[in-house]
């Protein structure tokens, strides 16, 4: 494909009716391809059946996890999960299969009560504030949004948040908090450097009680024998002498069952007192049954990276023909298109010619391709340039990934093409000054 910007009218014109076709093409196909959720496809599922075989259900130091009790957790669980997280295991508290419902529980835990540094409950202020790096994970934010926060965007850069736009932010005693997928982000696939890491730590706010929500849910998916690596929030903070600032999470959802994994969180033990002490009423322990058969199946560090490397295995050729299609479908085109190339993660993102990205995602379902809706990684689902759009290559079957990536190329060039093309026609034919 060709750079529309190097076109005359003529050539833009035989281009675009070209492009009309193959369009016609594929809509003609009957294609029925999803690629809207970042999902593990079957065969990363069955990586993990023999966890289901697992029958030992008696903890190390003899605790029944069939029974009440433990609410923490279970004490090699939170072992293994303080080795990911870079914390002690009784700075852990191990949760259900959803570190989304750790999260949730803590801004509405900060919503109605505040934290241990809190001078009063979030919603003492009136509307409270939380800032949300984008484009960024969208059910992150409808949980704030959910709760009546008002959402400030920050720019996400390849190093992370803009910390210069983060740090003016926080002299608002109203913002609460952050955002912050560091490793892999969603959908960019980026990883926070050190500066910005140590700059979340050891900024000064306006609120005493300001939280990182530091959801490291793409710490073991490494897409490369490259791996990224970040600095441990928790730990920088701590140097910072801001140690109750860190709210850290993860979980096996992606690793083993998403609908059937463990989750955790990791904080000071300032937090993590008080937090055991505030969930004490809603329930008696979590399902240390499958913190059990987790630990038996993964065992330790060690083992985690081997079943990893399973996933890579499967997930690393889908990354590389998504990859490959956008450079053979999109490169060489001008300014209407770039994407990020993650070295792990779940997602990488395309961002079209701005003001293009809903009609693309339009074109791509209405030809049988659905996508995640442009915007969505955005607050309240809106991207001001509408140009992003997040590609997650999990979940189709290889060759059901490729036809919906060339799907995807051809409609991201025919209406960058139209609105190229519009945008000239209206200034030659725009009316010129009133005459006296």
């Amino acid at each position: 494909m060709a750079d529309y910007f190097a076109m005359d009218s003529r050539q833009c014109a035989q281009e675009l009716d070209s492009l009309r076709k193959i369009y016609e093409e594929y809509a003609a196909k009957g294609l029925k391809l999803d690629m809207s959720r970042g999902k593990p496809a079957p065969d990363q599922l069955d990586l993990s059946m023999d966890l289901l075989t697992i029958t030992d259900y008696k903890g190390e130091t003899g605790i029944d996890s069939r029974n009440y009790g433990n609410l923490e957790g279970m004490p090699e669980a939170r072992r293994f999960f303080a080795d990911i997280l870079g914390a002690q295991p009784d700075e852990v508290i191990v949760g259900g299969n959803s570190s989304l419902n750790m999260m949730y529980y803590l801004i509405d835990l900060g919503w109605r009560l505040g934290f241990a540094d809190s001078p009063a409950a979030w919603n003492a202020c009136g509307r409270p504030k939380f800032l949300c790096p984008a484009p960024g994970y969208d059910r992150h934010f409808r949980v704030t949004e959910y709760f009546g926060f008002e959402l400030i965007t920050v720019p996400m850069l390849p190093t992370g948040p803009d910390m210069d736009c983060v740090e003016a932010l926080v002299k608002d005693e109203a913002v609460k908090g952050i955002w912050c997928v560091p490793l892999y982000s969603n959908p960019d696939g980026y990883s926070y450097s050190d500066e910005t890491v140590r700059r979340l730590a050891a900024m000064e706010t306006a609120a005493p009680d300001f939280k990182i929500m530091w959801d490291n849910a793409y710490c073991v998916h490494h897409l490369t024998d490259t791996h990224d690596v970040i600095l441990n929030m928790l730990e920088e903070c701590r140097k910072a002498g801001h140690e109750d600032r860190a709210l850290m999470f993860c979980s096996l959802s992606k690793v083993t069952f998403p609908g059937a994994g463990v989750a955790a969180m990791a904080a000071s033990r300032r937090n993590i007192d008080y937090i055991l002490k505030n969930m004490f009423p809603m329930i008696i322990s979590f399902d240390k049954l499958n913190q059990v058969r987790h630990i038996r199946f993964l065992k330790d560090m060690d083992g985690l990276a081997a079943h990893m490397e399973k996933h890579r295995a499967l997930l690393e050729p889908k990354f590389r023909a998504v990859l490959a299609i956008l450079d053979e479908g999109l490169s060489g085109c001008g300014s209407i298109a770039r994407w990020t190339k993650p070295n792990g993660g779940y997602f990488l993102s395309l961002y079209t010619l701005g003001g293009c990205a809903k009609r693309t995602v339009q074109l791509c379902r209405e030809a049988g391709v659905v996508l995640t809706d442009a915007g969505a990684a955005y607050p309240y689902g809106v991207d001001p340039q509408d140009s992003n759009i997040r590609i997650a290559p999990t979940f189709p079957p290889l060759d059901e990934l490729e036809t919906a990536s060339r799907l995807l190329c051809v409609c991201a060039y025919r209406h960058a093409g139209k609105a190229i093309a519009a945008a000239v026609m209206s200034r030659r034919f725009a009316p010129g000054p009133a005459p006296r």
